[in-house]
């Protein structure tokens, strides 16, 4: 038969506390029916992620016959739909079998009961050999048990127009070897080519987690301050702001009291991750961004903002550490997994659909029509992916040097107190040292005092 898809569960905020309403749809738990959860993008135009998941649960039903698959579409703001897959989770009655998991909130599920582990799945599965280090630990547990596989992942790096650069006296294959060599860079543009904002570090509250993760964290995770300097992992405590927290405020500090990003007001704009995609750089305003390995997308021809020609313009470069020490550059990742909640009752299934989804050729299709970054070494080195747009053979290298991070349950407000930290120092209202000890005050409150030195 052939694949049943539902019509997209549509949600708002009112919706999804109307539980009953939506809980009722369920369609009974049939032993030869695999039922897969996943997020609906909000524009009816962009049908990507739709596509590909109906193509291989046709694949699927084609290698087992009298298996079915049931593909329930969840169309809502991403909030949203974290709370509608973590409300269908709580019964069995209308748990999915398979569901498209956010790495970024998996821990709290794990912790509220929702997420089966998948260690014993994992042990006879040769392809988990495949898979990069930190994209494994991305779907670890607390407890060390492994509760998702990742099918993708982004890195981040710096952007640089080379034109501008050219009009600078800069080299076109620019290769910054520490964070000074950064801001060196964006005080010559500053100096010989005015009009145009030389460095751009997204900071401030109003950016919220792309201010955290884009801006702070690539500084933070390049000053040699321990494998993961906001979680220490082994004493199961939140790290105070130590050295290395100061020195990346204190960069963050550099680039705005200089005046080498973009002015303040501009900067604390909640609009300034779209102006920067499809203003500053493509009308030549922005020397150097560091960003994410998406970017790119903006200006395909299919893309929001049409840019012909940018991989001529745009260069990359890694972000390096902050001295230039081992492993001489950083990255920070995130992404999404497929995970089986604990309540299915047809988690045998959902494992062999979650293997389907994950072959090669299944897994290079993904990255490719979804512009992700390989986290497996086959795909990662297919041929057709590396053909797939310009700047993925990059953002691949950067997987071996990325962190992740710790995404537990109080991370959320960790974030937002690094946030309001970085707008402190970035509107100069708290010198760098005493937005640290905000930062350390309030992490102390969040995490009730489960808090070590760096």
């Amino acid at each position: 038969m052939p694949v049943r898809r539902r019509a997209p569960l549509v949600l708002t905020v009112t919706a999804v506390l109307a539980a009953g309403a939506l809980t009722a749809c369920g369609t009974g738990n049939d032993p030869d029916t695999v039922k897969i959860a996943f997020p609906k993008d909000t524009d009816r135009k962009v049908t990507v992620r739709d596509d590909y998941i109906e193509a291989i649960a046709e694949k699927f039903e084609k290698k087992h016959p009298g298996k079915n698959v049931e593909l329930i579409p969840i169309q809502a703001p991403q909030q949203d739909y974290y709370a509608k897959i973590q409300q269908m989770m709580r019964s069995p009655r209308t748990a999915p079998d398979l569901v498209y998991e956010d790495t970024f909130l998996l821990n709290s599920d794990v912790k509220s009961g929702y997420l089966r582990p998948l260690d014993g799945y994992l042990k006879s599965w040769k392809d988990w050999d495949r898979y990069a280090a930190g994209a494994k630990r991305s779907v670890r547990g607390e407890d060390g048990r492994t509760y998702g596989v990742p099918d993708g992942t982004d890195t981040r790096g710096l952007w640089f127009n080379r034109k501008i650069f050219a009009k600078a006296g800069l080299p076109r294959d620019w290769k910054p070897r520490t964070w000074e060599d950064v801001l060196d860079a964006a005080r010559t543009v500053r100096k010989k080519v005015p009009g145009v904002v030389p460095l751009n570090v997204f900071t401030g509250k109003a950016s919220g987690e792309v201010s955290a993760m884009q801006g702070f964290q690539p500084l933070l995770y390049g000053t040699g301050s321990g494998e993961d300097p906001l979680y220490d992992r082994e004493k199961k405590k939140w790290v105070r702001g130590g050295q290395g927290f100061r020195d990346s405020l204190e960069f963050v500090s550099t680039v705005y009291a200089e005046k080498l990003g973009p002015d303040v007001g501009a900067a604390l704009n909640p609009n300034i991750k779209t102006k920067v995609a499809t203003e500053y750089l493509p009308e030549g305003k922005l020397a150097i961004n560091l960003d994410g390995s998406w970017l790119g997308q903006q200006w395909l021809k299919s893309g929001g903002s049409p840019w012909p020609g940018w991989e001529k313009t745009m260069g990359l470069a890694p972000m390096p550490t902050q001295a230039g020490q081992a492993p001489g550059e950083v990255s920070m990742s995130g992404g999404w997994a497929w995970a089986i909640p604990r309540k299915s009752e047809n988690p045998r299934l959902a494992w062999e659909m979650l293997e389907t989804f994950q072959t090669t050729d299944n897994a290079v299709a993904f990255c490719v029509s979804n512009a992700q970054i390989a986290v497996r070494d086959d795909v990662a080195k297919d041929p057709r992916y590396l053909a797939s747009s310009p700047g993925v053979a990059f953002f691949t290298e950067r997987v071996k040097h990325t962190h992740y991070r710790p995404t537990l349950p109080v991370y959320p407000q960790v974030s937002t107190a690094i946030t309001e930290a970085m707008e402190a120092v970035t509107t100069g209202d708290l010198t760098v040292e005493q937005a640290a000890r905000r930062y350390d005050e309030q992490l102390t409150a969040i995490t009730d005092g489960r808090v070590t030195s760096e």
